[in-house]
């Protein structure tokens, strides 16, 4: 650990498991202090107990990302614990395995306001302070599949290409602020989603997933969560506007 992360506020969404579990306890050990907010009470409650024992600064919100008064009230609590939020990390997302033709709106609207629509919710809401401040980084979870799908995931595709233009045009916009704002794309990483990915498909399919694989295995929550300290921390200080893949060589095969 380089301490990389010292005297930084981070704030992650999504962080109570997967690969938002893995970055608020690198964040962690790498000298943050470390707010986080997730829809699961009981799971956030738990990694906090497990965080706490370690005299790490950390809180938690219960809130729904998809709820800008949930956003607002749960930023709140942190920056009076913590201090203004100096690092952001728009992890809360969800699959989507859809019919394009039977497909509801309802349907359509609830995966874009949690891959796409929440991403901006919570920039709005730590940019000033950002900007009053002239620095600031913002990291956005996006996939490979922002750039190379498969069927019947729709539209998660379109929405994770959506996050990757938001990275963009958020940069342009921030940029003049000296704020980095860059996103992520992993591949296949042993979470949640994956296992509901694959009990969807059956163990067949991790077993062609992994042998796709370059490197012949699937990504762990701490290697991207790795990239996400990278990405936040002055180290990627001249590093905007890019999207960063960490899938094991994968899109690689298929380019």
């Amino acid at each position: 650990m380089t301490g990389r992360l010292q005297n930084e506020h981070v704030f992650v969404t999504g962080g109570a498991k997967g690969i938002g579990a893995a970055i608020v306890e690198k964040c962690l050990a790498e000298g943050a202090r470390v707010s986080f907010t997730d829809l699961d009470e009981a799971i956030g409650r738990a990694l906090m107990q497990t965080i706490g024992s370690t005299g790490a600064r950390a809180v938690f919100g219960v809130g729904d990302v998809r709820s800008a008064d949930d956003i607002a009230r749960v930023h709140a609590a942190a920056v009076r614990d913590l201090g203004p939020v100096t690092g952001l990390v728009n992890n809360a997302g969800r699959n989507s395995y859809a019919d394009p033709v039977t497909m509801t709106e309802a349907e359509w609207d609830d995966v874009f306001s949690v891959d796409l629509k929440s991403a901006w919710l919570c920039a709005r809401v730590v940019l000033p302070a950002m900007m009053a401040a002239r620095r600031g980084s913002i990291v956005n979870i996006a996939s490979i599949h922002a750039t190379m799908t498969c069927s019947g995931m729709f539209p998660y595709a379109a929405a994770k290409s959506g996050l990757v233009g938001l990275t963009r045009s958020l940069a342009l916009e921030a940029g003049p602020h000296q704020i980095r704002v860059n996103a992520l794309s992993p591949g296949y990483t042993e979470t949640p989603l994956l296992k509901e990915y694959f009990a969807e498909r059956g163990e067949a399919e991790r077993t062609t997933a992994v042998e796709k694989h370059p490197l012949r295995r699937i990504g762990q929550p701490s290697e991207i969560a790795n990239c996400a300290a990278f990405l936040l921390s002055g180290e990627a200080s001249f590093v905007t506007g890019a999207n960063w893949i960490a899938d094991g060589g994968l899109s690689s095969r298929f380019a």
